[in-house]
C-alpha cells in the first residue's frame, strides 16, 4: 500500500478484542477460558451425525445474536456472519471508542474465512437432492456470499468510508487479515482496521476431513505422541488495530503492538506441509518484524493435532529456532480447529498473553511426541512475562501467515 503522505510507518496497536468461541463469549470468558485450560469439545448437534462412527466438534453455545446484532435483520445473516458481525461489535466496545467517531475517518475491515456460508450451502444441497433445485430456498441462497462476513460489520456499524475485504485463504485466513489490516494503518491509508477471521460448522468440512482421516475419535491433543487428529469448531475472532498515536491520543488500553507478519504460499501439495515454505514463512515474519529469533518468548503454532502437522511444524520451527525453541503451544486443543478464524483467535489468546503474562496451556497431553520435541505447556497454564510472541497460521494449499505481537512499553511513537 502508498505511504498515504505519512513520512514514515506508523506503530500499529491491538486496543480491541472481540471473540465468539466454543470456550467463551467476549474477551473476559475467553481468557478465563484459557487459563483454566476449558475444552469446547461435545457432540456435534448442529447437522446430522447418522453414519459416522465419532462425531465430536467444539460448537458454540449460548449464542444470542441479537444481543450485539442491532440494526441487521439476524434472520438474513448466515451463521458465520452473524458470528463475525457480533465479534466485530464486541471488539468496539471492547476497545472504549465511539462509534460515531470512527465513521468519518477511512477504515477497514478485514475478515478470513475458510467456508463462508457452507452451512447454508450444506442445506440448500441437500434441499436439490431431495427435492429439486425449485425447492432451494432464497433466502438460504441470499446468505450465502462469503463477502457479508466483511460488508455486513460495514453495515451494522453504519460505516461507508471503509474498505470492507473477506480473505478466503483457509486455515491460515485469520492472519492474512491481521497482516492486510496492519498494513493500512501502518502506511495511513486506514485510520482503524477491524480484522479477524470467522467460520461456522459445517457438515461439507467435517465431513471432508473425516474422509481424510483427520478427526480425532473424542478430543484434540496436539503433539501428543498419541493423537489422532482435529476437532472441527466454529467462531468469531475480531481485533481492533489503529495507530499507537491514536490510541494514545485517546487514553486506550494497549493490548500488544503489531510488530511484523509474513505471508508465502509454496502450493505444494493440496493437504500436506511443506517444512522448508513453513521455515521461511516464519523467517519472513522474523525479517519483517525486525526480531530475532532469540527473541521470541512464545509461540502459538497452528498445532492441529494431526500426525503430518505436528511434526512438520516442529521440524520447521527447530529449523528457525534452534534445538531450544520457545514454548510452543496449541489453543486448538481447547476449542477446535475453527478454519478461519483459527489464527485471529490465536492472536487474540497471544495479546491476552502478554497483557495478562501467562501461558496457555496445550491441554488433553499425556506424551509429547519425540518427534515434535516442543515443550507444549500441557494441561495447565504458567505464569510469564512475555515480550514477543509469534503466531502461526497454517493452511491447505501451501498458505502460510505468522503474525508478531510485542509488547506495548509505553515508549512513545
Amino acid at each position: 500500500m502508498a505511504e498515504s503522505g505519512h513520512a514514515s510507518p506508523r506503530r500499529v496497536v491491538i486496543t480491541g478484542l472481540g471473540v465468539v468461541s466454543s470456550i467463551g463469549m467476549g474477551v473476559d470468558e475467553f481468557r478465563r477460558g484459557l487459563r483454566a485450560g476449558s475444552s469446547g469439545a461435545k457432540p456435534i448437534t448442529v447437522f446430522d451425525v447418522e453414519g459416522f462412527d465419532h462425531a465430536n466438534g467444539c460448537e458454540v453455545e449460548d449464542f444470542d445474536p441479537e444481543r450485539w446484532i442491532r440494526h441487521l435483520a439476524v434472520e438474513h445473516l448466515g451463521r458465520a456472519t452473524q458470528y463475525s458481525v457480533a465479534a466485530a461489535r464486541m471488539a468496539i466496545e471492547d476497545a472504549g471508542v465511539s462509534i460515531a467517531d470512527w465513521r468519518s475517518l477511512p477504515g477497514l475491515i478485514s475478515i478470513g474465512t475458510t467456508d463462508g456460508e457452507s452451512r447454508d450451502l450444506d442445506h440448500l444441497v441437500e434441499a436439490e437432492i431431495a427435492h429439486g433445485p425449485e425447492h432451494m430456498s432464497p433466502e438460504l441462497a441470499r446468505r450465502v456470499p462469503a463477502g457479508r462476513l466483511s460488508a455486513a460489520i460495514a453495515q451494522e456499524l453504519q460505516l461507508s468510508d471503509v474498505e470492507a475485504v473477506t480473505i478466503p485463504t483457509a486455515c491460515a485466513a485469520g492472519n492474512y487479515a491481521l497482516g492486510y489490516g496492519y498494513d493500512a494503518v501502518r502506511s495511513g491509508d486506514a485510520e482503524y482496521a477491524l480484522c479477524g477471521g470467522a467460520d461456522a460448522m459445517c457438515r461439507k468440512t467435517f465431513s471432508g476431513f473425516y474422509r481424510l482421516g483427520t478427526i480425532a475419535p473424542d478430543r484434540c491433543r496436539p503433539f501428543d505422541v498419541d493423537r489422532k487428529g482435529i476437532l472441527t469448531g466454529e467462531g468469531a475472532g475480531v481485533l481492533v488495530l489503529e495507530s499507537l498515536e491514536s490510541a494514545l491520543a485517546r487514553g486506550a488500553r494497549i493490548y500488544a503492538e503489531v510488530l511484523g507478519y509474513g505471508l508465502n504460499c509454496d502450493a505444494y501439495h493440496q493437504v500436506a506441509p511443506n517444512q522448508d515454505s513453513v521455515g521461511r514463512c516464519m523467517q519472513l515474519a522474523l525479517e519483517n518484524a525486525g526480531v530475532k529469533a532469540d527473541q521470541v518468548d512464545l509461540i502459538s503454532a497452528h498445532g492441529t493435532g494431526t500426525k503430518a502437522n505436528d511434526v512438520t511444524e516442529a521440524r520447521a520451527i527447530r529449523e528457525v529456532f534452534g534445538s531450544r525453541p520457545p514454548r510452543t503451544i496449541s489453543m486448538k486443543s481447547m476449542i477446535g480447529h475453527t478454519m478461519g478464524a483459527a489464527s485471529a483467535l490465536s492472536a487474540i489468546g497471544c495479546a491476552l498473553a502478554i497483557t495478562e503474562k501467562f501461558i496457555p496451556p496445550t491441554i488433553n497431553h499425556t506424551t509429547t511426541d519425540p518427534e515434535c520435541d516442543v515443550d507444549c505447556v500441557p494441561n495447565v497454564a504458567i505464569e510469564a512475562e512475555l515480550k514477543v510472541v509469534q503466531n502461526n497460521g497454517l493452511a491447505f494449499g501451501g498458505n502460510n501467515a505468522v503474525v508478531l505481537l510485542g509488547r506495548y512499553d509505553g515508549v512513545p511513537a
